[in-house]
């Protein structure tokens, strides 16, 4: 069902439909639009807190701005619903991050109001520079530049990259801090402290109210005004704080900060912010989950949620079945049991730490646990320190979020040969949150460099004794890649086994054909080879848990004596574990047949992962038909 929007919603299908508002319009506009939100959310599910945070600096923006000429960046995207629901999306909103539905993210190709498609944090402010860079190149003069960056996204580099270009710039463009202390978990870092002493400095605050209406129109005094604002503003601002200010040191003229929830201030601040040329940044004071009380307080928990009753914040009961654990807490629970033993282990994650459950070993061995924000590359190298030191670092990673650190895992880890553990959370197709955080490419790009192991485990089990492995051999990197959600077992915590690496493990036997899993889509494939007995054929199976080194041995008996070969990952298909297969056939003149099923060579977009799987054709049906086709060669 649609969520009803209110009187004055219900007439707004356009951001110019917002400057037919009177200000008491706009005010109930805010109030419609939050209360749209909720409901839509509560429904649907999504991504919840920081879209309620940023509603009344979303409509000032459409209000002052004229979008799309006027280019809004929004990082992240996780705070664009409000922007989605102004921009023509109002109607569709509620196939939001469903399968064929809405991208959960802002998009090039679904509105020309998104300016920049993203996803991953950190980027907006390069991209807006860009634009803003080809506007002045082409005389475009009128046209005016915003990127609005979340306090956690300016933590990664990406972001003092693109402030530190911009402060040379001289491009009309305007950075918006929307700064609420919160990522997903707490933010961390001197940045953060930084922040915190600018906006809670009552001496600054007190004294910057009493000169902003001045600042704020200086461009009506001339020149000589204008030096004498920009002085008394830099002056107040290193007096207070006691040292120069970090954006004003890069350039940029710094504003702010002011209550990101006053509608009035917001729109008369950035109509005077539009008169003023040049690089400039304004800071934003929100909370995360404003006007919903429970998000509010529990911020780190209502990042994104499930469907809920929106009166009494409860989500749907959960069945009394006992269901399979999550990956993401078998690794969490692992880490910390195999730490007690090993004094030598440390966990690393960059702003992840719910995400990936490195959060218990954060509360139990705070000491031994790092968040470093949103930082993958420096999360890396941090990793790559500890380990020159003897130390044994689990860096955990969403799968998407390390390809950004690329460089660093060459660099800093297999060139040095550094024993760096990288679990690789998310692999494979990720679900609802579409291309820019599938796992897709982690076993080809891995498999790749020199002096890395690469491995996947079918169940849970395989995960904790590939954890057990990784840490008692200290002469490789090693990658364990697990997808997001539920394993398959339910007594999982058995005994640590050390598994000989670069070794498979026969699941069955079979006749004329052989299908090698990898990871734990192979668990597809034991369903589909049930299925198949039916039909009177019987594949061996036999889960490769290496994708490198492979299992020479075992894969030499496999192809001697299986005609047929059926590899499945849940992974891209162009240089993935059956690319790695096809080169051992050329490499040892092996001429079986052999299909490959994995993720296609195109941008696969959200759905659920059983969705996506199908999609894919790598699901259990997939894994029949193919077993058929190959089959009847």
């Amino acid at each position: 069902m649609n969520s009803k929007a209110g009187k004055i919603l219900s007439t707004i299908n356009f951001p110019n439909d917002l400057k037919k508002l009177t200000n008491n319009e706009l005010h109930l506009l805010c109030d419609e639009l939050r209360e749209f939100i909720i409901d839509t959310v509560s429904n649907y599910g999504g991504h919840f807190g920081a879209s309620l945070g940023v509603v009344e600096l979303t409509v000032a923006l459409h209000y002052v701005f004229n979008a799309p000429y006027d280019q809004i960046v929004w990082d992240v995207g996780h705070q664009a619903y409000g922007h989605k629901i102004l921009t023509g999306r109002k109607n569709k909103f509620h196939t939001n991050r469903v399968y064929k539905g809405l991208s959960g993210f802002p998009k090039r190709s679904e509105s020309e109001y998104d300016t920049f498609g993203v996803g991953h944090a950190s980027t907006s402010i390069s991209a807006a520079l860009g634009m803003a860079t080809a506007a002045k190149y082409k005389k475009e003069n009128e046209k005016n530049h915003i990127a609005i960056i979340g306090d956690g996204a300016l933590t990664g580099g990406l972001a003092f990259e693109g402030m530190n270009n911009s402060g040379v710039s001289k491009s009309n463009m305007l950075i918006i801090l929307n700064d609420n202390c919160m990522s997903i978990d707490p933010n961390v870092g001197a940045l953060k402290n930084y922040l915190t002493k600018i906006s809670t400095s009552k001496t600054f605050n007190k004294i910057r109210n009493d000169i902003w209406s001045v600042l704020g129109k200086i461009s009506k005094f001339g020149p000589k005004a204008q030096k004498i604002g920009r002085t008394l503003e830099q002056s107040l601002k290193s007096f207070v704080l006691n040292h120069s200010n970090l954006f004003e040191s890069l350039n940029l003229r710094y504003f702010g900060p002011i209550d990101g929830h006053d509608l009035d201030k917001l729109i008369n601040t950035l109509d005077d912010l539009k008169k003023i040329d040049g690089p400039k940044i304004l800071h934003c004071l929100t909370v995360k989950g404003k006007g919903f009380d429970l998000a509010e307080k529990h911020q780190t928990k209502w990042h994104a949620t499930g469907k809920f009753d929106k009166i009494s914040g409860e989500t749907a009961k959960k069945s009394k079945v006992k269901k399979p654990i999550k990956y993401q807490d078998v690794f969490g629970n692992t880490i910390v049991e195999l730490a007690k033993k090993n004094k030598k282990i440390m966990g690393i994650t960059p702003a992840m730490p719910s995400g990936s459950s490195l959060n218990i070993m954060m509360k139990s061995m705070p000491e031994r646990a790092f968040d470093v924000g949103i930082a993958e590359q420096h999360a890396v190298t941090f990793s790559a320190g500890l380990a020159t030191q003897g130390l044994i670092p689990f860096c955990n990673v969403y799968s998407t979020f390390m390809q950004r650190a690329y460089d660093q895992v060459i660099h800093d880890v297999c060139i040095q040969k550094l024993p760096v553990i990288f679990c690789l959370d998310r692999a494979g197709v990720a679900g609802s949150d579409g291309p820019t955080h599938h796992g897709a490419y982690d076993i080809a790009y891995m498999r790749c460099l020199p002096n890395m192991i690469v491995s996947a485990p079918m169940n849970e089990t395989e995960l904790r004794n590939l954890m057990y492995t990784a840490q008692l051999q200290y002469s490789n990197p090693f990658t364990i890649r697990y997808p997001r959600g539920p394993g398959v077992l339910l007594d999982w915590q058995t005994p640590f086994e050390k598994i000989d690496i670069g070794t498979g493990r026969k699941i069955c036997e079979g006749e004329s054909l052989a299908i090698l899993s990898i990871g734990h889509i192979g668990n597809y494939a034991t369903k589909a080879i049930e299925v198949l007995k039916n039909d009177k054929i019987f594949p061996g199976h036999f889960d490769m848990r290496f994708v490198k080194p492979l299992d020479t041995k075992l894969l030499h008996k496999i192809l001697k004596k299986y005609k047929n070969i059926l590899t499945v990952e849940d992974g891209c298909i162009m240089g993935g574990f059956g690319s790695a297969i096809l080169e051992f056939m050329a490499n040892n003149n092996y001429k079986n047949n052999i299909e490959r099923l994995g993720i296609p060579d195109q941008i696969i977009e959200h759905g659920s992962q059983d969705e996506l799987y199908t999609e894919c054709n790598y699901d259990t049906e997939a894994i029949i038909q193919a077993s058929k086709k190959i089959l009847n060669k």
